[in-house]
């Protein structure tokens, strides 16, 4: 009997420090966990102060900011638009160029020369002009010219003709000075104009010589008369013989009578369809 409870008393020692074995278990297992879980919450309220730290600083330097360009936005006034001009504008007219010489007595003269010799006339007046010191009272020397048309042999061609053969003009201020320069050079025989006193032309004279000057089409060089035969060389009666009826100028044509079919028939041709027969 001994024996046996001597037996049931060792496992119950065993028993009871096993149980005391594992109460001591189950105590660290608590303590750690208590450990690991304070140190979990110490970590989480770091990291929760400095995420309110940098938000802090954030909002810091957001503020900095608008207080900077509220600063700047007062500094820096607001340009102002200019206010309309009510002043009504001006308008200017301008006047039309004048045609009209200068009023300083300059007048336009008649130069008698040497026929033939117009253009050498002109350039002997312009260097006696240059080399006398006489343009502040000789002005301009024309020799005035037109473009013609000319029909010879069939062929047309375009020829320079003067409008007053033997005669330029001088632009100049007359008097005693400027009359000897013209006067005395090569090849002008004189003035036209009574005696010794040259006669100016009048504006509405020059007016016409500039018109004829300055005109676009060429004028047509007639070579025929009135009463005069004349030979067709262009047109459905080319080849026929005729007698010039009438000649209108301004029109540049010539009625001629043609006889077709043993009857004198009145024909209105261009004068570029005939030449003198």
């Amino acid at each position: 009997m001994s024996e046996n409870e001597n037996e049931h008393q060792e496992l119950r020692s065993s028993e009871s420090q096993e149980m005391n074995q594992g109460s001591s278990s189950e105590e660290e297992l608590s303590t750690l966990a208590s450990a690991s879980i304070g140190e979990n919450e110490g970590a989480i309220q770091d990291d929760a102060a400095q995420i309110e730290a940098i938000a802090e600083i954030d909002l810091e330097e957001v503020s900095m900011e608008t207080e900077q360009e509220e600063e700047d936005a007062i500094a820096e006034p607001e340009s102002e638009e200019p206010e309309p001009d009510e002043t009504p504008d001006t308008v200017v007219e301008e006047e039309p160029a004048s045609t009209e010489e200068p009023d300083d007595g300059r007048l336009w003269y008649v130069v008698h020369c040497y026929s033939g010799y117009e253009n050498k006339v002109r350039h002997n007046l312009e260097h006696r002009i240059e080399t006398m010191g006489m343009k502040d009272k000789i002005f301009d020397v024309v020799v005035p010219t037109e473009e013609e048309i000319e029909i010879k042999e069939g062929k047309r061609r375009t020829i320079e003709r003067r409008v007053f053969p033997g005669y330029i003009l001088v632009q100049m201020i007359m008097d005693e000075d400027s009359w000897y320069v013209v006067r005395n050079t090569p090849g002008v025989t004189g003035f036209v104009g009574m005696g010794n006193d040259p006669t100016p032309l009048r504006p509405e004279e020059v007016s016409s010589i500039v018109k004829r000057m300055e005109a676009e089409a060429p004028r047509i060089k007639v070579t025929f008369s009135t009463g005069q035969q004349v030979r067709i060389i262009d047109g459905p009666f080319n080849d026929f013989i005729g007698t010039v009826s009438a000649i209108d100028m301004e029109r540049a044509k010539v009625r001629v009578m043609v006889s077709f079919f043993g009857r004198e028939t009145p024909v209105e041709l261009d004068f570029l369809q005939v030449e003198k027969a």
